[in-house]
């Protein structure tokens, strides 16, 4: 909701895309899992993004290039440690639409960054938060 609402503008919601609804089941629900720390998703959506871009200039979307491009974005993930399974999803969309250079700052980089953020920010509430208790 708050990357909906800080990131809307006439053409649309700059910094939302699918595979962000799927990072916030793992910062939002498992955050002590290694999957959601942030740099497997800043660094984890940021690699695969970047290869579905260069796939979407370089080679031609067909049923090949789909799966290697998503072949390529998890050994990459592995590679580099920064895996986030959300983050495969990206060179499908990217390919599959046809998104350029600036899909990687709006909303891949920024919107990462930014659930980053928020997600840390709402723990550490949740965990100062005053609890209220009842006497009997």
């Amino acid at each position: 909701m708050v990357l909906a609402l800080l990131g809307r503008n006439d053409q649309g919601y700059w910094l939302l895309m699918a595979a962000f609804g799927a990072s916030c089941v793992l910062i939002f629900a498992v955050p002590d899992s290694p999957l959601a720390k942030a740099r497997n998703v800043i660094a984890g959506h940021s690699l695969t993004a970047l290869i579905g871009v260069v796939f979407v200039f370089c080679l031609p979307v067909n049923p090949f290039t789909l799966g290697l491009a998503t072949g390529l974005a998890v050994a990459l993930m592995v590679l580099t440690k920064t895996v986030h399974p959300p983050a495969g999803a990206n060179p499908l969309f990217i390919m599959l639409s046809g998104q350029g250079w600036t899909f990687l700052l709006f909303p891949v980089l920024t919107g990462a960054v930014s659930l980053v953020i928020l997600g840390r920010s709402y723990h550490l509430l949740k965990t100062r938060w005053p609890k209220l208790t009842l006497k009997k």
